[in-house]
């Protein structure tokens, strides 16, 4: 469980402290804030997999990244602070501005206290001046108090690389989720689902008890979904495509990706996401209705509340449908006030008087929750 994020300096979060839920709703007028929050967790999920510096490149550079540019704010910093059966976790890193308009570390540190300890034990300094995390050098030390750092080091990376953010919008004839997977690419759903019918296919081999849950779910929002047909390519049994069969047609008709609207692919995405039977330990995802019926909507919103009982979301969202399906508890406002972005969380008591009238989706249009367009 992520229980809170301390960030600064990023894109246009000057500061902020958010404590976190299971599931984390962030709503907010466009440009307010809330993508920037979701491509934290994507710079990330760069981090982890020791290409931090491909993110910085392909996101316009360092000056591209900090709050108004490197002139005004010289570094990015962020503390994670996340829970464990075992104990308390710190994560704390500070990126500076260095030359060629990159980012590198001016201090990277960690720590663990068991739950029965009162606040939380000092930072191990990994050191600094590094342009990849430490976390990913596995260098094995000598002395106990480094071979503990070491196994500290070990557990919060695996936790933190199974924190994973996700991106379903590219559904263009060139995404990927259109294209023949490598059939072995399947140990977990890449962010854009470009891996789909390889890890449908191991899913169904695997865990067929989840691979018809997730059919039966298709099912439920696209009646004319009839199952799909998963099979290695007879002209290159290396790879797979995500085929499918339609319930009213001839049986031995099959479709293809392409004949899957734009909004019909992502929801099978979505929907493979969140019942797969090997959640992540945090799911991140921008605007998951794009493209979606009402409906669809609706079964988003119970798939998210139940599936936060396993594992932690955090979701943005334009969606007023899917607003009116949550709890208070649920909701981060996110508003632009002063040329930064201020993450709100909503208090449930004091709208207990407005939700006998109005539902938390009218309350937004309303403009009582805030996360409005400001006029």
């Amino acid at each position: 469980m992520l229980d809170k994020i301390q960030l600064s300096g990023f894109k246009s979060i000057k500061e902020m402290e958010l404590e976190l839920h299971s599931l984390n709703v962030l709503i907010g007028a466009n440009g307010a804030g809330k993508s920037n929050l979701i491509s934290f967790f994507k710079m990330f999920n760069y981090l982890m997999s020791n290409n931090l510096q491909q993110y910085i490149a392909t996101s316009g550079f360092a000056d591209m990244m900090l709050y108004y540019g490197a002139k005004r704010t010289p570094q990015i910093s962020a503390t994670l602070n996340f829970s464990t059966h075992a104990g308390k976790n710190v994560y704390h890193m500070r990126l500076v501005n260095a030359a060629q308009d990159t980012l590198i570390f001016a201090d990277e540190a960690i720590s663990f206290s068991r739950n029965d300890v009162d606040g939380y034990a000092p930072l191990i300094s990994l050191g600094a001046g590094h342009r990849e995390s430490k976390l990913l050098d596995n260098e094995q030390l000598g002395t106990h108090d480094q071979r503990f750092n070491q196994r500290t080091a070990n557990v919060i990376k695996s936790i933190m690389q199974r924190w994973k953010e996700y991106h379903f919008h590219d559904t263009s004839n060139e995404a990927k989720i259109k294209k023949s997977a490598y059939i072995n690419d399947n140990h977990y759903l890449r962010d854009d689902a470009g891996n789909l019918p390889a890890f449908l296919y191991q899913m169904k081999q695997k865990n067929e008890t989840h691979y018809k849950r997730i059919v039966n779910t298709i099912q439920a929002v696209t009646p004319f979904f009839g199952d799909f047909v998963l099979s290695p390519s007879a002209l290159n049994p290396d790879y797979i495509i995500l085929n499918w069969r339609d319930r009213g047609a001839d049986p031995d008709i099959v479709f293809g990706p392409h004949q899957l609207s734009d909004g019909t692919i992502r929801l099978i995405s979505l929907i493979t996401l969140l019942l797969q039977p090997n959640l992540p330990e945090l799911i991140v995802i921008d605007e998951p209705e794009l493209g979606l019926h009402p409906y669809a909507i609706s079964i988003l919103a119970a798939l998210l509340k139940s599936v936060s009982q396993k594992t932690q979301i955090i979701v943005s969202t334009q969606s007023v449908a899917l607003v009116d399906q949550l709890d208070p508890e649920h909701l981060v406002v996110v508003d632009r006030n002063d040329n930064q972005s201020i993450f709100k969380r909503v208090n449930k008591i004091e709208l207990e008087s407005w939700l006998e009238e109005y539902s938390l989706g009218e309350l937004w249009e309303k403009n009582v929750l805030g996360g409005r367009p400001a006029q």
